[in-house]
């Protein structure tokens, strides 16, 4: 982390220098973080993580295009129906308490 900010640190410090010597500075100091948190036990976990995540992505079995525009259109279909559906008992409930109210008479 303190690599990190010391290279933040020296962007902005060297503010007279070329823009592009900054940004080196900038990304040295992020690759010397990142490189020492690589060597520590929580860094190799992580990495470890990174690369078994990795390794489960290319096992998955992506839809086709036409199964994800079925499934797509079903999804939209069903929320129609339950859309009426609630919209219908929502009217229902609501005539039911204005009858046993007296309101909206």
């Amino acid at each position: 982390m303190a690599l990190l900010v010391g290279g933040m640190f020296a962007f902005y410090y060297f503010a007279e220098a070329n823009l592009a010597v900054r940004w080196l500075i900038m990304l040295g100091g992020l690759a010397a973080g990142l490189f020492a948190a690589y060597k520590t036990a929580p860094g190799k976990a992580l990495w470890g993580y990174v690369t078994g995540a990795r390794t489960e992505l290319r096992k998955v079995v992506w839809p086709s295009k036409q199964e994800s525009i079925q499934a797509t259109l079903m999804i939209a279909v069903v929320v129609l129906i339950m859309a009426v559906l609630l919209w219908g008992l929502d009217t229902a409930l609501l005539w039911g308490v204005e009858k046993l109210t007296g309101r909206g008479s």
